[in-house]
């Protein structure tokens, strides 16, 4: 019997045992107060597991019964559950008590409100939300919190609240010091792409770019209540944001290339092509190798929450997608450089997570300093055939050593040959130093993202990380000619940066830019047709010693022919690609519906600017567009950009 008892005892033990470290799917969807939260990272304490919840706050996880979850967010005290016998686990975080250490008043041009809310690195609070209404004068003021009034201030209106300091401190407790709002963000003049002849310009050839930085900084500006800056649009990043449904690739070439001929909705008589192409999706498990070196800015200048702080959180979701072979290396610098964690492997996240949580931001900004370091270190453990990247996380608000544009593009053009890419993340707002941003990923085989917030964040390091931080072709250019038969003029919209000579496009040692796992790039051209009057163009006087006129040969089914160039990732040279684009239009009604957003995005974009060059700006038109084009958007991204058109003022 006591055999018996020994015996049974001993099952029930191991059972246990087997129970508790049996691992089971966990799932369950973080809220607060306002609804779900995404990009939360859940990790299973004391383990390399971890996750981070999705557009919907849901998530899923695999964790043994016993062992503890850790939810943690920005701005959110952590969460901390044991896992037991139930599969489903929801959680509602409480906002912390930490304090910032300023807001901002701002003023605009029509009839302002007040408006104190809490401050979110998530989103905004709904529209009407606490909002007291006030009178006075005032164009802009610097408020200083030195109470638990953890609130951002919203002025609207070119008015003044110099009689209203008591209604105001009494509401917030914050003290109102008239001081002007710091502003020196700096971005890059450009001029719009005109309309030329094929007669006299034949050939259009230009770069890709991926980079989307521009549409979340504008997405910053409506969303603050801001007006948009004209040269902080560029519409190709604007379109570029957006995923669409190109095919993949099924030959031998790294992409696919679509084509597609319609009308175009802001000047009724022209037409637009939109060229698309479709990266290669590459599984996770035949991923190269990864060497990245983190590259952080821990100047003075980053100490405010949307900087540093967010950047943290930013670059956890990064550490979370490494895998065993992936490595992980920190450089930070503000009055000099640093190496602060040495090639470390992905199976070490804890490591890396707490190299990143120790630092704190102080001192001046020698950034040309940390890029030597970064590209040095990324030099040194070099993984032949391998993903290696530095990625670049600062304001960009240089101001030791190398530090104007011409500085830095010459140290970067000098780097990219050694084989590494660049990545850039760009954080906060009031000094932001867009232009040089854009430069450096611009000249160093590279990508730009700007992070506005924690959904950012998880879009670019989380869900889109392949096509983020993996190029499968470089070098990517594109060169179009257009029959003259059938088209009097063209412009392409956007790419103003990027546009290249004619002899750039079969030159191998002409930079441009880098396509990803299983990226998108949209490319649009208004045509103006042969047979159409148009107020934005005029042909030029006959020429006296040079005859343009079209070939004989007989074209009658082509509007043009367009070829695309791409070297491998490791290659240095070049593969053609071409392809001819019939001169069959549809119309607008019957085309897709994702040229129809693409349209959208690029008419908004045009509207920003202020264009000269398109007739109809009403804003109804350009929302009745997009909302066309509202399919496949399960993560929400098209819906929020209507919400953009329907808040912007202009």
């Amino acid at each position: 019997m006591k055999n018996l008892k020994s015996i049974s005892l001993g099952i029930a033990m191991l059972i246990s045992v087997l129970t508790f470290g049996q691992q089971k799917t966990i799932t369950g969807t973080v809220t607060d107060a306002s609804g779900p939260i995404p990009g939360v990272n859940v990790v299973v304490k004391g383990t390399q597991r971890g996750v981070t919840t999705n557009f919907d706050g849901t998530y899923k996880i695999l964790a043994g019964t016993g062992e503890t979850l850790v939810f943690s967010f920005m701005g959110m005290n952590d969460e901390i559950r044991i896992v037991g016998t139930s599969n489903i686990i929801n959680i509602k975080m409480k906002e912390s008590a930490k304090m910032l250490e300023s807001v901002v008043v701002t003023g605009y041009s029509s009839d302002y409100e007040y408006e104190e809310r809490p401050i979110s690195p998530r989103r905004e609070r709904k529209k009407g939300e606490n909002i007291q209404a006030l009178s006075g004068k005032v164009s802009g003021l610097q408020i200083n919190t030195n109470t638990n009034a953890n609130t951002r201030i919203v002025l609207r209106g070119n008015r003044s609240v110099s009689d209203k300091k008591d209604d105001l401190k009494q509401y917030s407790n914050t003290n109102i010091n008239k001081t002007p709002i710091p502003n020196d963000e700096d971005y890059g003049i450009f001029l719009e792409n005109e309309f030329e002849s094929p007669k006299q310009a034949p050939l259009s050839t230009f770069s890709i770019d991926v980079d989307n930085a521009s549409y979340t900084n504008i997405r910053r500006f409506i969303n603050n209540g801001q007006q948009v800056p004209k040269d902080a649009v560029r519409i190709e990043e604007m379109m570029n944001f957006f995923k669409y449904n190109y095919p993949q690739p099924k030959g031998e070439h790294p992409f696919s290339i679509n084509i597609e001929y319609s009308e175009c909705p802001w000047n009724i008589n022209n037409k637009l092509v939109r060229i698309g192409l479709q990266g290669k999706n590459i599984e996770t498990d035949n991923l190269p190798a990864s060497n990245l070196v983190f590259l952080i800015d821990v100047s003075g200048s980053m100490s405010d929450e949307n900087k540093l702080p967010l950047l943290k959180q930013s670059l956890k979701i990064l550490v979370n997608q490494l895998r065993n072979e992936d490595k992980i290396s920190i450089v930070v610098y503000a009055g000099a450089a640093g190496l602060v964690l040495p090639p470390t492997s992905g199976n070490n996240k804890e490591t890396i997570i707490a190299a990143l949580e120790n630092l704190s931001a102080g001192g001046s900004t020698a950034g040309g300093a940390g890029i030597q370091l970064a590209y040095k270190t990324a030099e040194d453990n070099f993984i032949k055939g391998g993903n290696n990247r530095v990625i670049l996380a600062t304001d960009g608000d240089f101001n030791v050593g190398a530090s104007s544009d011409n500085d830095m593009q010459r140290m970067i053009e000098d780097k990219r040959k050694s084989g590494v890419f660049l990545t850039c993340l760009g954080y906060g707002m009031g000094n932001y130093k867009d232009s040089k941003m854009e430069t450096l990923a611009d000249k160093g085989n590279g990508n730009y993202a700007y992070i506005d917030n924690i959904q950012e964040a998880n879009r670019f390091l989380g869900k889109e990380f392949k096509g983020s931080m993996f190029a499968i072709a470089k070098d990517v250019k594109i060169q179009i000619e257009f029959n003259p038969k059938y088209v009097q003029s063209y412009r392409l919209i956007g790419y103003e940066n990027r546009k290249l000579r004619p002899e750039d496009f079969k030159n191998d040692a002409i930079d441009a830019g880098e396509l990803g796992s299983n990226h998108t790039v949209t490319a649009l051209y208004e045509i103006i047709p042969t047979d159409v009057k148009s107020d934005f163009f005029k042909e030029t006087s006959d020429l006296k010693y040079t005859k343009v006129a079209p070939t004989e040969n007989n074209f009658n089914d082509e509007l043009a022919t367009i070829k695309f160039r791409y070297k491998k990732p490791d290659g240095d040279k070049s593969i053609e690609m071409v392809q001819i684009i019939e001169n069959k239009s549809s119309l607008l009604e019957n085309a897709s519906d994702d040229l129809k957003f693409t349209a959208s995005v690029a008419w908004f974009g045009l509207k920003l600017r202020d264009s000269k060059l398109i007739k109809n700006k009403t804003t109804k038109d350009i929302l009745a567009l997009a909302k066309q084009g509202l399919i496949n958007d399960n993560e929400g991204y098209r819906a929020e950009f209507i919400r953009l058109i329907e808040n912007v003022r202009l």
